[in-house]
């Protein structure tokens, strides 16, 4: 799995805030690739997907669909 989650202050607001995750990636990793992990790994609909390139490492910041509140499967990861 590329996929590592943050768990940062701004990272869990997010969570609160705008339903989004957000997970540290392999640098090659597309969004079309990052939303298939995400929905097939957790079994959850993702509305979006970006990415940001920081410090020499790649971020995505998912946006779950309403009906999958980020907080449930944030617990679920240990994140909160």
């Amino acid at each position: 799995m590329s996929l590592r989650p943050l768990s940062t202050e701004k990272a869990v607001m997010s969570i609160e805030t705008q339903n989004v995750l957000t997970f540290e990636t392999g640098k090659n990793m597309t969004k079309t690739q990052i939303k298939k992990e995400i929905e097939d790994l957790f079994k959850v609909k993702v509305e979006k997907v970006r990415t940001s390139i920081r410090g020499g490492k790649k971020y995505a910041y998912v946006k779950l669909k309403k009906e999958f509140p980020a907080i449930d499967l944030a617990t679920k990861l240990g994140m909160m």
